[in-house]
């Protein structure tokens, strides 16, 4: 692997810190893995630790360019989940819980304990909230931060100096720059890129003190994604990473974000596919594993009540995002499955079969049915409400418990002026067929599968290759590292089956708030 140009992609999920050593066409050419620690001291709270991330990073880089020389790996991207990072003054980590216990440093994108604070920020009706759907979100930083400053003044608020978007936290341990990315900034902390940030709404929901010092607590200074960040790894950072001081860092992206331009740019040419020569606009990324994003661009902003943005340049240069998804999906079916009387017998046949536990349940399934190509049938009857954690989007109902989800989120979208033809699948449930197949079928559109699977790993050595300048910008970069790996298209006996379905769907929702409703009054 000597002479070769590489780049490297890392990604921090929920459960785990993946990274990746990626060709200039594209090709992962080694990945590695290392599990992170998910704290749950009570209901709704999801805790981890900043030293522990960053400790993983090193060590799967490490992995991944061994045998490397350094002096080839040309540049390197962070991503990471939306999680929010508390340091103090002197970058040491403050506790995020009432135990006091400063490891635990880090407050994660699906803790909902600020359930009560969002609520209240979205009854401000301040008009900065119609870039969140109209309401604001408890897996957003706002109210994050307001928890912390009603519940722990003294041993955290107080003494916090830095609050970081964990993909921030990233950059700045790499590259000891306090810079943020415009992505995580305008996606989840109000920043606006051509307003910046607004006085009015943080004195409104209580958290004045943070305007103080042109807002140096939580940004200051921002850059776009995939920019170069500082001066590249610092001689600490290179020596933790096994890479030279001064490889380049890209400004970093959210997790969702790295995914969508893993799969977005790729060559469709000759596939017979709707979103062929079409722009970017006509595709949209769905990023499933843990939970689920839909990522759509625009290039006049679009207003989608319940869904987050319209985001200027949040993922790609120039045009607006708009972000809707599922707060559980991956979690959900774990969720479920295990907590089934029947899991032990499931574990019991898998492991005899050598089987993964979903590639069984499939298999179960296939039985089930007299027909493999219509599973669906087996749920004719059957309505199963899945948001569990509350509804992200488009009800952007954080007590709601259930959707029909990606086709009720793109009918949302369409109507309000979107044009979404083509689907672009990646992250973790990507590779469950029937998973991805019941997209296909439930929404009517084609499924794109990227040749790399690891998408978001891709998404993030994309931003790494900019800031090296090897690629002038995103989109060059998407195009050159970016390649199909297979269609799915949509079964076309099955529209009128979830036509019915979504019908019923509806119907109950309806029904459901309107008892809300009568119990409240």
């Amino acid at each position: 692997m000597m002479g070769s140009w590489y780049y490297v992609g890392v990604d921090v999920g929920s459960a785990s810190v993946r990274a990746a050593l990626v060709s200039p066409d594209g090709q992962l050419r080694r990945t590695a893995e290392e599990p992170i620690a998910v704290h749950e001291p009570c209901v709704d709270h999801y805790e981890q630790s900043s030293t522990e991330i960053w400790s993983k990073c090193c060590q799967t880089v490490k992995r991944v360019t061994e045998g490397v020389d350094a002096a080839c790996v040309r540049g390197i991207g962070f991503d990471g989940t939306c999680s929010l990072v508390v340091l103090d003054q002197q970058f040491r980590p403050l506790a995020v819980n009432l135990a006091g216990v400063c490891d635990r440093n880090v407050v994660m994108w699906m803790d909902h304990r600020a359930a009560a604070q969002a609520s209240r920020i979205t009854a401000c009706r301040h008009t900065l909230l119609q870039r969140v759907g109209g309401v604001m979100s408890p897996e957003m930083q706002p109210p994050k931060l307001l928890w912390l400053k009603e519940n722990l003044p003294d041993s955290c608020w107080t003494r916090a100096a830095h609050f970081f978007d964990l993909p921030d936290f990233l950059s700045w341990k790499a590259t000891g720059s306090l810079s943020r990315s415009l992505c995580t900034l305008v996606c989840k902390w109000t920043y606006s890129a051509s307003e910046g940030w607004d006085d009015t709404f943080w004195s409104a929901i209580g958290l004045e003190d943070l305007i103080e010092d042109s807002y140096a607590r939580i940004g200051s200074q921002v850059c776009c994604p995939g920019a170069a960040v500082g001066r590249g790894l610092t001689a600490a950072a290179a020596a933790d990473l096994g890479l030279n001081e001064g490889t380049a860092v890209g400004a970093s992206l959210i997790d969702a974000h790295a995914g969508g331009i893993g799969v977005l740019g790729a060559d469709v040419s000759g596939l017979h596919l709707p979103c062929e020569h079409q722009p970017l606009t006509a595709r949209m990324a769905l990023i499933c594993g843990t939970s689920s994003c839909h990522m759509a661009v625009s290039r006049e902003p679009l207003l989608v009540p319940g869904v987050w943005g319209p985001y200027l340049s949040a993922m790609l240069p120039g045009l607006w995002l708009n972000e809707g998804g599922q707060s559980a999906t991956g979690k959900l079916l774990d969720h479920v499955v295990k907590g089934h009387a029947a899991f032990r017998q499931l574990e019991e046949q898998a492991e005899h079969s050598g089987r993964h536990i979903y590639t069984q349940l499939n298999l179960h399934l296939q039985q089930m049915s007299t027909d493999a190509t219509h599973l669906e049938q087996l749920t004719t009857h059957l309505h199963i409400w899945p948001d569990f954690h509350g509804n992200r989007s488009p009800l952007a109902d954080q007590t709601a418990r259930g959707t029909l989800g990606s086709r009720h989120i793109i009918a949302a979208m369409t109507e309000a002026g979107h044009d979404i033809t083509t689907l672009f699948l990646c992250g973790g449930l990507s590779k469950n067929t029937l998973f991805v197949q019941t997209h296909a079928n439930t929404t009517g559109l084609p499924v794109v599968l990227p040749a790399e699977r690891e998408a978001v790993l891709l998404g993030a050595a994309v931003i790494g290759a900019c800031a090296s300048s090897d690629c002038t910008s995103i989109p060059e970069a998407m195009r050159k590292m970016s390649r199909v790996g297979r269609v799915v298209r949509p079964n076309p006996e099955l529209q009128s089956f979830y036509r019915r379905k979504y019908s019923v769907f509806l119907r109950l929702y309806q029904h459901q708030k309107e008892c809300v409703s009568l119990m409240e009054d």
